[in-house]
């Protein structure tokens, strides 16, 4: 069996204990003799991701980065518990396997799920043969997809103190605005400016739901035997009960496409820009019409998606910037800080 792409060595500042989590994993799990072997998940660039291959099982490890942390986030027990608690209601959440707190074990804690077997799309391609209109359908069948998420009734899945319930766009637009202030460096714009606009034009909540709040092509895994479907979503950090419009304006901030001037495609993290993809207003109208929600106040979703995406970008720099890793890939993530700031403010000038 091949490692899944995007599967490398082990970064030596991101290594930890095999024998220690092997010893602790084969307390709860049935496992073929020996060690596993390890590998690495480059994509991610929040908490880290392991690939465990026990001869021809798979597994997959969590844990949290080094450094400093923003309050609250990296909370493994908390993203073990969100899928545990869905998987039974969301047919596309990962088996999980086991849930470690011990810090004697690798330091920090972890959880280990099952690997969801198929085709992750990539970062510059799909990585299928596809024609435009199969392109298209797929753009809109994860579309239908976080619109299912959007309808799990979150009692129902034990998840109803996942959130804070009325207020969530109030929160999110006073929250990153804190956390962006706490993270900026000097190579960075103050953005001030677009959280005073924000907090100035934000609508009401529209209603609660689960929402992922990181959902993209390459957090999606489609089947190994038809393309077209989905049967995996992951990355579950940041999942909460909130406003479904905030989570589609904060999917949709990685949304780059075709016509997007040459600077937004540079850092473009999803092949969204592919021949048949739907346009981000199709997108919006698509949600609109299969949710029953109207998405009249669209600028401001749309500019708190691309700051919230700049704030989690900064996070991450401002890590590499105070030398707390030596990641190579954080090294220029302030220029798109910088980029996602000018569209803002373009953005704001357009409404």
């Amino acid at each position: 069996m091949s490692a899944p792409d995007g599967a490398r060595a082990v970064r030596d500042e991101d290594a930890f204990d095999v024998p220690a989590v092997d010893s602790w994993l084969r307390q709860h799990t049935d496992l073929p003799p020996g060690l596993p072997e390890v590998k690495q998940f480059s994509g991610g660039a929040s908490n880290l991701t392991y690939l465990l291959r026990y001869g021809e099982q798979d597994l997959i490890l969590r844990r949290p980065p080094a450094g400093t942390k923003a309050k609250g986030a990296h909370d493994m027990g908390r993203e073990y518990r969100i899928q545990a608690s869905l998987k039974p209601v969301f047919r596309y959440v990962p088996s999980m396997v086991a849930l470690c707190n011990d810090p004697a074990v690798i330091g920090s804690d972890f959880y280990v799920m099952e690997r969801v077997v198929g085709t992750i799309p990539g970062h510059h391609a799909l990585g299928l043969d596809l024609t435009p209109e199969q392109t298209r359908q797929l753009g809109f069948t994860l579309i239908d997809t976080l619109a299912e998420l959007h309808a799990v009734d979150a009692n129902a899945a034990g998840l109803s103190d996942l959130g804070r319930g009325a207020g969530y766009v109030e929160r999110q637009v006073s929250g990153w605005s804190d956390r962006y202030r706490r993270a900026k460096t000097w190579n960075v714009p103050s953005y001030e400016r677009v959280m005073a606009w924000l907090a100035a034009n934000q609508p009401a909540d529209v209603r609660t739901c689960v929402i992922h709040n990181d959902f993209r092509l390459d957090n999606v895994v489609l089947a190994p035997d038809d393309p077209l479907e989905v049967v995996g979503v992951l990355d579950w950090e940041l999942a909460t009960l909130g406003d479904p419009l905030m989570d589609l304006g904060s999917a949709l901030a990685y949304w780059v496409q075709a016509d997007d001037d040459w600077a937004f495609r540079r850092f473009r993290l999803q092949p969204s820009d592919v021949p048949g993809m739907p346009t981000r207003d199709e997108i919006v109208g698509y949600y609109a019409e299969r949710s029953g929600l109207k998405a009249d106040n669209w600028a401001f979703y749309e500019v708190f998606g691309l700051f919230r995406l700049a704030v989690i970008a900064q996070q991450i720099y401002y890590r590499y910037h105070h030398k707390q890793t030596r990641n190579p890939r954080f090294k220029n993530f302030w220029l798109p800080v910088n980029l996602l700031e000018r569209r803002c403010r373009k953005i704001i000038r357009q409404a």
